[in-house]
């Protein structure tokens, strides 16, 4: 990982702060604009984005929004037309899906969420353009962070994504190609340390995953890790055994509620190694939990669109930022002790040894099947 020095880094806590702060960057843009995102929904947070997208086209940003063709295949045609006649481009990545396709192909999705104002201030994180509620609306938010960035980091963020731009741009052969790199903003004398880790399936094929295994085995004291989906392959199972095993502290924060039925049952065969080795497991039920988080010994963390499934790791185009700062990671410790004191319940090792027979079967059951989804894709050594 190349750290960089001298950012302004804000720690953003679902959409309710993260949008209000993406539109008054993007209305605040002058040279250009790169959004990514996995998800663009038809509804108000949509508007939201989308509206701010086509002013600053409007005003002779140059506007580049790329969404991926399985999670945004029903982009709304009210808002293609409205940015198009803006002069905002609009990319699709990989877009024809079949569902009944065979071809692995098909599973490597754009699963990034971030964007660039000017070369001078990101975002990334694991919150896709949609409303934060789930029906009823009553009901708590959808459980995510992001990280906005100002500062020289910036600039390798809209680095990153004019890549990817340009890439599909080429392959798509419609779409004007992104100015030149701005120079980057001057780091901050108080500044913090961040990075910038992407995974694809050229030269960063195991980034995100190395970068979580190198700070499992330089943890002493503890390990916390949210995230919505979690399937680990061997290698990160091992790691983190062995950092409990050496008296790490490690506490996994997991989705409660069920989203996918397979993912959801299949990750649950995992628990009882975890549980027998000491590493702490609570499961996170006030709303969907949809972070992609963790912190390493108080002073170290990330926060990223990156699940620890294979999916995430060996599929996926994805992106976290790791953040070598004790202020903000003890900020993203505290926010997730509050979601596990208001909003989780710890899973009792015993318990879990008791839970029925047949609830047992289904979770083997649905490891079965997750298994042929990864051998399926060719990554059967993954497990």
């Amino acid at each position: 990982m190349h750290y960089v020095d001298g950012n302004r880094l804000t720690l953003l806590r679902n959409g309710e702060q993260y949008f209000p702060a993406l539109a008054e960057a993007i209305d605040s843009a002058r040279v250009d604009v790169f959004l990514e995102t996995y998800i663009f929904a038809d509804d108000e947070t949509g508007s939201l984005v989308a509206d701010a997208l086509a002013r600053a086209a409007g005003r002779g940003v140059a506007v580049h929004l790329l969404i991926d063709g399985f999670g945004a295949r029903d982009f709304a045609p009210r808002f293609r037309t409205m940015l198009r006649q803006a002069g905002a481009e609009v990319l699709v990545f990989r877009p024809k899906v079949s569902l009944w396709g065979l071809h692995r192909n098909r599973l490597r999705r754009m699963h990034r969420k971030l964007a660039c104002v000017d070369g001078l201030s990101a975002f990334v994180g694991g919150i896709n353009v949609i409303d934060d509620y789930e029906a009823p609306a009553q009901a708590p938010p959808r459980f995510d962070y992001a990280v906005r960035i100002e500062g020289p980091l910036a600039a390798e963020v809209r680095s990153e994504a004019a890549r990817l731009w340009l890439r599909v741009a080429w392959s798509t052969r419609r779409a004007r190609l992104p100015a030149p790199v701005r120079p980057a903003a001057m780091p901050l004398a108080d500044g913090q340390r961040a990075a910038l880790v992407v995974r694809d399936s050229f030269r960063h094929r195991r980034d995100i995953e190395d970068a979580y295994l190198e700070h499992i085995d330089a943890a002493r004291e503890e390990i916390l890790i949210a995230v919505a989906y979690f399937f680990p392959g061997r290698r990160f199972r091992r790691a983190l055994v062995s950092a409990a095993q050496r008296g790490v502290r490690v506490v996994l924060l997991l989705q409660g509620r069920v989203e996918y039925v397979v993912p959801h049952y299949a990750s649950r065969a995992l628990f009882g190694s975890m549980l027998d080795a000491g590493i702490r497991i609570e499961e996170y039920s006030r709303s969907f939990l949809h972070a992609k988080v963790a912190v390493f010994d108080g002073c170290r963390c990330c926060v990223g669109s990156s699940n620890i499934d294979p999916f995430s790791l060996l599929l996926a185009r994805e992106a976290n930022v790791f953040v070598d700062d004790a202020r903000f990671s003890a900020e993203l410790h505290a926010s997730l002790q509050d979601a596990m004191r208001s909003g989780a319940r710890p899973l009792p090792p015993q318990e879990w040894k008791r839970r029925a027979l047949w609830r047992r079967a289904w979770n083997w059951i649905a490891y079965g099947i997750a298994r042929l989804m990864i051998g399926f894709a060719s990554y059967e050594r993954y497990h």
